[in-house]
């Protein structure tokens, strides 16, 4: 039996989360346009007759400017140090040398690393073949690959790189166990997604969502979600004229909840202030972003 912990990390909007969900079978990571969507580390597991991968997506790596970001790379740092196998993944539209601290640590590491180089669809063959010997050259250990995840191409390759490079081990999860996290978590981050894709600017990144209440039935699920902002003029942003803007993000985070949960959603939403959120230790703690 092979089992293992692989950590997928990379910088923002190289599609992590795309490839991870891909490779998981199931939405667990939301998926926006925007960089910096994923906060938190979130894992999913998938399970085969004489293996268990255990994939672990990470936020971007970027140079934090407050504390929650601070604990966005600190999930990363962990990763990098927890892994049987990294997946490092980088793209076709970013510079290839964009974080060289972090090339200089995949060096280092003692465990197999498999880079994928993602987003070839938007590519051409000849940058995808100068793209894998430059990180051939620069990584001469890593298994290099090149996929595109949002079309679901050579992921199998992907699959059997690390299913190759994973310890003999038993397994760590039951096999009927999906991913770590708790509904509760997933309402939040469904909520989340939604304000990423219908909102502009500094509002994504100054929301924090909190599940108040959830509330099982026998025919549908009952939850309470807090939007938290950190002005009063966000706050006015996100409900919009006559509520209209809080009225259609709450109905699509609505949706997605039940067809994730395969349920009846009734869903309340309520915007609050809170100033300092994103750089109270307190605060991080609650939002589970800290111990």
């Amino acid at each position: 039996m092979k089992s293992g912990f692989v950590n997928i990390i990379g910088n923002p909007n190289v599609g992590k989360s795309t490839l991870m969900n891909a490779l998981v079978g199931e939405k667990l990571s939301i998926v926006t346009a925007k960089a910096q969507t994923t906060r938190n580390r979130i894992m999913g597991i998938v399970n085969g007759d004489d293996f268990q991968i255990v994939w672990s997506d990470t936020p971007g790596i970027l140079k934090p400017n407050y504390r929650l970001q601070e604990n966005m790379l600190g999930y990363v740092d962990a990763a990098i140090g927890d892994a049987d196998v990294i997946l490092y993944v980088t793209d076709t539209v970013e510079k290839a040398d964009k974080n060289v601290t972090y090339i200089e640590k995949l060096k280092k590491v003692t465990c197999p690393v498999v880079l994928v180089i993602n987003k070839i669809d938007v590519s051409d063959q000849k940058r995808v073949m100068e793209l894998m010997q430059w990180w051939q050259n620069e990584i001469p250990a890593a298994t290099v690959i090149p996929i595109s995840a949002k079309e679901k191409f050579n992921l199998q390759s992907v699959l059997e790189a690390v299913k190759a490079n994973l310890p003999e081990a038993p397994q760590w999860y039951d096999k009927d166990v999906f991913t770590d996290r708790s509904l509760r978590f997933f309402a939040a981050e469904i909520l989340r997604e939604k304000i990423f894709e219908n909102y502009s600017e500094e509002i994504p990144y100054s929301c924090q969502v909190e599940i108040e209440a959830f509330k099982e039935g026998e025919e549908r699920y009952e939850i309470s979600a807090v939007i938290y902002v950190m002005r009063d003029s966000q706050k006015g942003i996100i409900i919009g004229k006559g509520g209209s803007a809080l009225k259609r993000t709450a109905t699509q985070a609505r949706i997605d909840m039940e067809d994730f949960f395969q349920k009846k959603v009734f869903l309340s939403t309520f915007v609050k202030v809170d100033p300092d959120w994103r750089n109270s230790r307190k605060e991080m703690r609650r939002f589970g972003y800290e111990d």
